[in-house]
């Protein structure tokens, strides 16, 4: 691929950093049809316009082979391994360590803890 032919298309760059992170193909049954590439880039399009699965442009993969790969790597947690990566590297671009040093601690939900709420039962307890 040389050229994205859209915005949101995955550059050579960005796919090095992704395609490493995609399940591996399954070592039995039949080889990958699919280029993931080009599902990847299918669901950024998506994403980026706001479309329903089934308006997914033709000349990528079929709409359903598509949200199939987004369901499974939901499942196995992949676009959070990808989230955490990309921010890894967005941190030490910018000089900085890769794990964030703070922590913020919503004041709502400490005072629901402490007051009970409704699903106080639900909560972890040390006694």
């Amino acid at each position: 691929m040389t050229e994205p032919l859209y915005d949101s298309d995955l550059t050579d760059a960005e796919w090095e950093i992704v395609e490493p992170l995609l399940p591996a193909p399954k070592p039995l049954g039949k080889d990958r049809e699919v280029d993931l590439r080009e599902a990847l880039n299918a669901i950024f399009y998506r994403a980026d316009n706001a479309l329903k699965w089934r308006a997914i442009p033709k000349h990528f993969p079929a709409w359903q082979t598509v949200y199939g790969y987004y369901r499974l790597w939901v499942r196995l947690g992949v676009w959070e391994q990808i989230n955490l990566t990309l921010i890894r590297q967005v941190r030490q671009a910018a000089g900085r360590h890769e794990e964030p040093s703070l922590v913020i601690i919503d004041s709502q939900s400490v005072k629901l803890g402490q007051k009970g709420g409704r699903n106080r039962d639900l909560m972890a307890t040390n006694g």
